[in-house]
């Protein structure tokens, strides 16, 4: 045996079907997505001190493994667990699923699938002030494609779990978001005047997008897409709200999520 074939990344034991990694930051992601995994038994996959939540997703056009990581927040752990979930699993696709905050255009649980992430703290500090440099990352064109296909289809609301109230079903877009290390928490703060002036047309702001993004660049062999569910507004921000739209945003992220790879899966060919 080789040293290539020690490390070459190998699917779950048992798995069925093609491979999804998915990375979260938060418990209550964490929580929303495996509200999707069939009943029954999630064993735990630990490789180099990260350790994977393995469950399976029975589509309607047949089943996923999905391995599941709780990165923590910021774009470095993000980075770095999407780099090593893919080099562990060889998945056919990875996804962020996660929260993040409004910026324009979009109400409170609603979803955003990103065609880009910038990565707004970039940038060069002078006597004058700071002077933006944006980089920005991009998800899969193939997801993407996928993305729209299930945001036109409008059958991702049906995956919600609870259900949710009778009314304005949520909506589902994609669109670019922004990223970095600060909790934006006013609309009239200097993130979000810097994000208003250098990245204007991003809908919702994050802290792990743009890092996963990256590590999914560094590794080409899985398709890589960030799903996320609106779970609080720069102008109408609280503890209150945190509590109460943070699960129902989740929930709507992973119900979009799921229903993207069902998507996948009937386009009738292993992904």
């Amino acid at each position: 045996m080789t040293r290539s074939d020690v490390f070459a990344p190998h699917p779950p034991a048992g798995s069925t079907g093609p491979v999804a990694v998915v990375v979260t930051a938060l418990g209550v992601e964490s929580r929303a997505v495996a509200e999707h995994f069939a009943p029954g038994r999630r064993p735990l996959h630990e490789a180099d001190g990260t350790v994977y939540e393995i469950g399976t997703f029975d589509g309607d056009h047949g089943p996923w493994t999905v391995p599941l990581v709780e990165a923590g927040q910021g774009n470095t752990s993000a980075g770095i667990e999407v780099d090593r979930a893919v080099r562990v699993f060889g998945p056919d696709v990875v996804l962020f699923v996660g929260i993040a905050g409004g910026v324009k255009d979009v109400a409170l649980g609603d979803v955003v699938a990103a065609d880009s992430v910038y990565d707004y703290e970039r940038g060069k500090d002078t006597e004058d002030g700071f002077v933006p440099r944006i980089k920005t990352k991009s998800s899969s064109h193939r997801l993407l494609q996928y993305a729209r296909a299930t945001a036109r289809r409008e059958q991702w609301q049906a995956r919600v779990r609870p259900a949710p109230p009778e009314g304005t079903p949520p909506r589902s877009r994609v669109a670019p978001i922004a990223a970095g290390g600060k909790v934006v928490g006013h609309d009239r703060s200097r993130t979000a005047e810097l994000l208003r002036a250098h990245c204007g047309d991003a809908v919702a702001v994050e802290m792990e997008g743009y890092g996963f993004l990256h590590g999914a660049y560094l590794n080409p062999r899985a398709d890589a897409l960030v799903v996320r569910g609106v779970s609080d507004l720069l102008d109408d921000k609280g503890e209150e709200n945190d509590r109460a739209e943070q699960p129902r945003a989740a929930r709507h992220a992973a119900a979009f999520a799921f229903e993207l790879l069902d998507v996948l899966r009937s386009a009738g060919r292993r992904q």
